[in-house]
């Protein structure tokens, strides 16, 4: 099926937007932090025209599901983000009208690799082509920030979207959340990123992430300041209750590490700083599961690899390992293979195999 098969017309227009990786930084950015991420190769993409009928129509080519919105409510699953940005715009003040969209992605769903953001951020870049809307790529990350977060219940920061809209694959965007500051950085020396996913999927909405959000801000109030951000010193976190203390923890030396990546370092310390986060997420903020703590010891413990962590909200989804340039592969391959004696099966997800296959 594509975009003429179903809405029976050609499009008007399409865009494109990728997923995201995050190397360090995770579960900072709701809490006015400092992240890390860089666009993976895999993207989604949203065909827009006119609807005819005056209703917003929409397609996923991955699900083979059509929605049609014709009461105004909210529609659940994949529509809910285009009908959040289609909202939040005219909250703008910008006027839509009724939409046929189509919708194909090649962004693994329930990794951690923000399909949601690049549904998001594609969908706006279209509509900002069709309708020419005077809106640049900063305003395109903070629409689909609330498109998410009232539409689709997700109490996100703004990383996923911000990586959606501004990252390439050739460097690592530093982001601080709060000022939306940022620098391009080159990767790390003789290095790249590969991406395994662990086989266990996850929903954000459904986990522990918008409690994890709410113990944060207590977190916050208790100790009198605005965010976590405004904590550099890690000793200042002890006062608090359990489990409030591991949880303050966890931001204040993720921060503290992101922002020692931006002073400079080599290949190996990014990797220690990784591994750091990793056994940070796994026992301060608890959102790790089994598998993905097999994956990244067995990552961790072979050679070529610099450090290796969990990625995304946890609860499942890919790890990230930062790896020695041109390895990717046969690390990936011989991990695997242990990782299925383990138990689990999981999967190479950048660098890509269908990308690169098809190159």
């Amino acid at each position: 099926m594509d975009f003429q098969q179903v809405f029976g017309k050609p499009p008007e227009t399409q865009a494109s937007a990728p997923g995201r990786v995050n190397l360090l930084g995770e579960h900072t950015d709701y809490n006015d932090g400092f992240v890390l991420p860089t666009a993976i190769p895999q993207s989604t993409t949203v065909e827009l025209g006119f609807s005819s009928d005056g209703h917003h129509h929409f397609y996923s080519e991955n699900l083979n599901e059509e929605v049609s919105i014709l009461d105004n409510h909210t529609p659940s699953g994949f529509a809910s983000y285009i009908f959040g940005c289609i909202e939040i715009l005219q909250k703008a003040g910008h006027t839509i009208p009724s939409l046929s969209v189509y919708v194909k992605s090649s962004v693994p769903m329930g990794s951690g690799l923000s399909s949601s953001a690049a549904l998001e951020v594609a969908t706006l870049r279209g509509l900002r082509q069709l309708l020419k809307l005077p809106i640049d790529d900063v305003e395109i990350a903070q629409f689909a920030q609330q498109a998410e977060i009232q539409y689709a219940g997700v109490q996100c920061g703004i990383m996923d979207q911000m990586a959606s809209s501004l990252a390439d694959t050739e460097h690592i965007l530093f982001l601080d959340t709060r000022t939306l500051e940022r620098r391009v950085m080159p990767l790390p020396e003789k290095a790249e990123i590969l991406v395994i996913d662990s086989g266990v999927p996850r929903t954000l909405a459904t986990s522990g992430y918008n409690q994890r959000r709410a113990e944060c801000e207590e977190a916050a109030r208790s100790l009198g300041v605005k965010a976590l951000r405004d904590i550099t010193d890690v000793e200042v976190t002890e006062k608090l209750p359990e489990p409030l203390r591991r949880r303050a923890r966890h931001v204040v030396t993720e921060d503290n590490r992101v922002l020692e990546v931006l002073q400079g370092v080599t290949s190996e310390r990014f990797g220690e700083l990784m591994n750091a986060s990793h056994a940070s997420l796994r026992d301060d903020y608890e959102v790790s599961v089994p598998a993905l703590d097999t994956l990244v010891e067995l990552l961790q413990k072979t050679p070529g690899v610099f450090g290796a962590r969990l990625t995304g909200a946890g609860f499942g989804g890919a790890s990230v390992a930062l790896v020695a340039a041109g390895e990717a592969r046969s690390i990936a391959t011989h991990v695997l293979e242990q990782y299925k004696q383990a138990g689990y099966t999981g999967q190479i997800l950048v660098p890509s195999l269908e990308l690169s296959d098809a190159a």
